[in-house]
């Protein structure tokens, strides 16, 4: 395997989106580990949940949407939604101010469980905050373990989306990393996240940068 410098990647990136004051404008936000500690389990719940419902649908229509979600469900409060009875569960479903879709509005209740364990056994956020990005792919792992509908890019946008770093194996990713044939075989399998964690750790090594940043990057050098 003969890794393409980073660098150059980069100013192809630069190249692409049209220099680099334009490039670093389209860098993620990061939060710190000690800012994600802060973190409230609602959120987290709430954006795996946005998520879910996101994955195969249009995202404009699920963020028109949102407000109604937060309203059904008290703000993604883990202990009320572990309270709430079953037909209260179906009734919520079929509210018409949401996307009715029983079998993802399901998984509320299975990953509220998930964050509720995990504050038993430590804290949701401490364990989210102090997973090593070096191993991040074990941590896409958990969430498909322990969660549901948490497996593919869904869990792994969640975690973006609230600040924790991370890449992503987008389409864009994949096809870089299928068109220097530093994978094989399917992109959702062990040995792809570790051949895909040990190519962005050498280039984290070589550039200094975020996991997500370099995620970016590399999507962006490929083109529009």
């Amino acid at each position: 395997m003969i890794l393409e410098a980073f660098d150059d990647i980069y100013q192809r990136a630069c190249r692409q989106k049209g220099g680099e004051v334009r490039l670093q404008q389209l860098l993620c936000p990061l939060q710190s580990p000690q800012a994600l500690l802060a973190v409230p389990d609602h959120r987290w719940l709430a954006e795996f949940t946005r998520k879910i419902f996101q994955s195969g649908f249009v995202w404009r229509i699920v963020d028109q949407k949102w407000q109604h979600f937060e309203r059904l469900f008290w703000g993604f409060d883990i202990e009320k939604l572990l309270m709430m009875p079953d037909e209260l569960w179906e009734k919520k479903a079929q509210d018409p101010s949401i996307i009715r879709n029983w079998s993802k509005v399901a998984t509320i209740k299975h990953n509220a469980q998930m964050i509720y364990q995990a504050n038993l056994d430590g804290g949701f956020s401490r364990l989210i905050a102090e997973w090593d990005p070096q191993n991040i792919t074990a941590l896409w792992r958990y969430l498909k373990k322990n969660g549901q509908r948490l497996g593919g890019n869904t869990g792994a946008y969640a975690l973006r989306a609230v600040g924790k770093d991370t890449f992503l194996l987008t389409h864009d990713v994949e096809a870089y990393l299928r068109n220097h044939q530093l994978i094989e075989g399917g992109i959702q399998t062990q040995r792809s996240f570790e051949a895909a964690q040990q190519i962005f750790s050498q280039w984290q090594q070589q550039s200094g940068l975020s996991l997500s940043h370099i995620s970016q990057i590399v999507a962006f050098s490929m083109g529009d």
